[in-house]
C-alpha cells in the first residue's frame, strides 16, 4: 500500500512524462491501484483539508488513470476529451504534488469525457458542472506530463496556501 511519502513532489521528472494507456490485460491490477491513491488522497485530506482527485502518475504509476472522489469513488480509465467549451473560467488551482502552492490557471468551463470504468465499460461524460470540470482538465494534464504550474496565466500567478494549523 503506497502513503503520503510515495506521492512525487514538484520537480520529480516523473511528473513531466506522458502515460501509456492502460491496456485491458491490466484490469486486475487497477484495484490495487484504485486502492493506493485512495489511501494517498485520504492521507491528503487529513493533513492539508483538500484533495477531490488524484492521477496514477503521481504515485509513479505512469497509466493513463485518474481517481476522483468528489460525492462518491470514481475509476477513471483512458480517458479523452470528446469536446471543451470555448468558454472559460480562472481559478487558484493545487495539487497533491505542491500541497502549499496556489496557482492562477484558466481552465475550460465545459467538456465531454469518453472513458472506461474499473469494469472496462465505456462511458461519455457530459460535465457541465465548473468544479468537476476543472478538476477533470486538471487530472487530465497530469496524464501528459503537465502541471498547474505550467499553465500559469502570469509570472504573479503563484502564491502560498496558508497551512492548516496558521491561522
Amino acid at each position: 500500500m503506497k502513503h503520503l511519502a510515495d506521492l512525487l513532489l514538484l520537480g520529480d521528472p516523473r511528473l513531466y512524462e506522458t502515460c501509456e494507456p492502460v491496456l485491458e490485460s491490466e484490469l486486475p491490477l487497477v484495484s490495487g491501484w484504485v486502492a493506493d491513491l485512495h489511501s494517498v488522497m485520504e492521507e491528503i485530506r487529513a493533513k492539508y483539508q483538500f484533495g477531490r482527485g488524484i492521477a496514477a502518475p503521481q504515485l509513479g504509476i505512469m497509466k493513463r488513470l485518474i481517481y476522483l472522489n468528489v460525492d462518491r469513488p470514481q475509476v477513471i480509465i483512458n480517458p479523452e476529451f470528446v469536446s471543451v467549451s470555448d468558454e472559460t473560467d480562472e481559478l487558484w488551482d493545487d495539487c497533491m504534488s505542491f500541497p502549499n502552492l496556489l496557482v492562477r490557471v484558466r481552465r475550460h468551463r465545459n467538456l465531454t469525457l469518453s472513458y472506461r470504468d474499473e469494469n472496462w465499460q465505456s462511458h461519455i461524460w457530459n460535465i457541465t458542472d465548473w468544479g468537476l470540470s476543472e478538476l477533470v482538465q486538471h487530472e487530465y494534464d497530469h496524464l501528459n506530463g503537465v502541471l498547474c504550474t505550467m499553465r500559469a496565466i502570469d509570472a504573479h500567478s503563484f502564491r502560498w496556501r496558508p497551512t492548516p494549523d496558521t491561522n
